[in-house]
């Protein structure tokens, strides 16, 4: 979807038409005051002071109908320039205006201001020439907020709204809204009995139903199955760590204010934690280790919490309890580019499974300028960006720079996927890291007998199980393949009477090997086979009297209306073949 504000003929275009809904306003509502109307990522926003006027549905056609009747008028835009002192004089019965006025720098000797036809507002611009530009417009919801933001002051109304040049592309833009809206997993995730929130856990803190507890089961065998092979050590360690364990990473100094407030319990202070790899670290030092050993690769589905800003938490794609699909590689220095190479293969397999092709890789560098953020040590900064730009070159990877993206303790790569709906996400992430193992004083026996220090590669595939379910639900609209469906077959007797006994008798030979259930409520066949398809069950079997005489499976696909009849060797086969694909 497009986003407008970054879109300079688009965000002008927008600005305008922001006006032309005040304008309106205050044709419909004399009494109005107005605060800011900004341009934003989906059009633009107007908060207004009604009084105890509340907008309501039926305003917004009467306040579409004004706006249409101002464009049509086409009066130009008119800029003009004044000075703080005749701005504050010109404003002086509107104490919104008053308010930004007021907080401007004094610096800013010329204030601007736009009028179109009986309208005027306070305004730095830029403008379209004149109001017969903004005819293809849509207002697209309502709401209060309050003034700046604070719970303390009154609440205004903020009516949103959208400007296009033509027609078709404001339909267009239109209708991509209502497949964002379909494709939101808030919605699918409700509709599925996927994962629910309650305020008495907490903001950010979802609940997996079981639904989603067997969506998130078969992610975690799935890429359990594929670390497994490649030699991954999977351990458990606990949710908090001591202050001092997060000290000694460095991960309090560099990241307290994501992290949870500390908790003292006896004599220690404690706190949720919000990454793994201080435990892992421990993990490896637990044992002397020789060159022989590495790679030493350890994994774990581990539960971090981070604090996100109320404002920003939403379902499950940003949480503030998470479970990484965390790894961490010991390596020695010669082994670098080898591993680096085996994550991004196994990305590339998993994204290929799951049919993600629209992705490109950014190397996240640090910001030099920046003490704070960033460890102080320019020569292992050096040495890490250069290793891992040199394995990516070798590898020929395609990729771009991004400086100040870097994890505190070194540059690491990470995969940008485009969603169906919506910017940008990163999901898979691979660190390189000469720090924390100097920090854990971590070594192994190299072949000279020396000690030497290892390098540590930290790496997620699905980045959290959080946010990859997230985006599986809006990448399918909740039509999940066949081996990730909570509910894998449906079994639907066209008469209970005389079809139930081969159901349940074709259901005792699947349930071993597949999720399964048979409808036997008394209900219309075209209503059962409706509430399979909202249930977004991959495969709904149809039973009758055929079937049972022929001993047969009549099945329909998620999405089909076609019914395909075949003998139960050929059914199972091609579930298996199905599951095997993942298809």
């Amino acid at each position: 979807m497009i986003n407008i504000k970054e879109d300079e003929h688009l965000s002008k275009l927008n600005h305008s038409c922001a006006h032309l809904l005040a304008q309106a306003v205050k044709h419909l509502y004399p009494e109005a005051k107005f605060w800011v109307g900004p341009v934003i990522e989906e059009g633009f926003y107007y908060d207004i002071d009604l009084g105890d006027k509340v907008i309501t549905e039926e305003d917004i056609p009467l306040i579409e109908k004004e706006m249409k009747k101002i464009a049509k008028d086409g009066k130009r835009i008119i800029r003009r320039e004044l000075s703080k002192s005749e701005a504050l004089e010109m404003f002086k019965d509107d104490p919104y205006k008053l308010d930004l006025i007021e907080r401007m720098d004094e610096k800013e000797t010329v204030i601007s201001y736009y009028t179109q036809g009986d309208f005027t507002d306070l305004c730095r611009g830029p403008h379209v020439e004149s109001v017969k530009e903004l005819k293809h417009f849509k207002l697209l919801k309502f709401s209060g907020a309050y003034w700046k933001g604070d719970a303390k002051n009154k609440m205004l109304q903020r009516i949103y709204g959208v400007c296009f040049d033509t027609e078709e592309a404001l339909n267009n833009y239109l209708q991509e809204i209502e497949d964002a809206k379909a494709r939101d997993h808030r919605k699918i995730g409700k509709d599925l009995d996927i994962f629910m929130a309650h305020d008495l856990v907490g903001k950010g803190m979802p609940l997996w139903l079981p639904n989603g507890a067997i969506v998130r089961k078969e992610l975690e065998n799935y890429i359990y199955k594929k670390e497994q092979a490649l030699g991954y050590q999977h351990v458990y360690t606990p949710c908090v760590g001591t202050v001092d364990l997060y000290k000694t990473s460095g991960h309090w100094d560099h990241y307290k204010e994501n992290m949870f407030p500390s908790m003292k319990v006896d004599e220690e202070e404690f706190v949720l934690r919000p990454m793994n790899c201080p435990h892992h670290m421990l993990v490896y030092g637990n044992d002397i280790h020789s060159y022989r050993d590495l790679p030493i690769r350890i994994g774990e589905f581990a539960t971090d919490f981070r604090y996100e800003a109320s404002g920003a938490v939403k379902g499950l794609e940003r949480v503030r309890c998470m479970c990484q699909n965390d790894a961490h590689l010991f390596v020695r220095p010669d082994q670098i580019g080898e591993e680096f190479q085996k994550v991004v293969e196994l990305i590339l397999d998993v994204y290929h499974d799951f049919g993600i092709k629209n992705y490109k890789f950014r190397l996240s560098l640090r910001d030099k300028e920046d003490k704070e953020k960033y460890f102080d040590d320019d020569k292992m900064w050096d040495e890490a960006e250069s290793k891992l730009r040199q394995v990516l070159n070798d590898l020929g990877i395609d990729y771009y720079e991004a400086i100040g993206e870097a994890a505190f303790y070194g540059p690491k790569l990470d995969v940008e996927v485009k969603p169906a709906v919506g910017p940008e996400v990163t999901l898979s992430t691979c660190q390189l890291d000469f720090l924390l193992p100097r920090r854990f004083d971590l070594s192994y026996i190299d072949k000279d007998g020396s000690k030497q220090i290892p390098v540590v590669l930290h790496r997620a595939i699905f980045g959290t199980f959080d946010r990859f379910t997230a985006f599986l639900l809006e990448e399918t609209k909740g039509n999940l393949p066949l081996w990730l469906a909570p509910t894998q077959i449906n079994i639907i007797p066209v008469n209970n009477e005389y079809h139930l006994d081969y159901c349940n008798s074709l259901k005792h030979l699947l349930e071993a090997h597949y999720r399964v259930t048979v409808d036997a409520r008394e209900e219309k066949l075209s209503y059962k086979m409706r509430e399979s398809s909202v249930r977004k069950i991959p495969v709904t079997v149809i039973i009758g009297q055929k079937e049972v005489d022929e001993n047969t499976v009549s099945y329909r696909l998620l999405g089909s209306n076609e019914t395909t009849t075949v003998s139960k060797e050929e059914f199972f086969q091609y579930l298996e073949d199905r599951i095997q694909s993942k298809n």
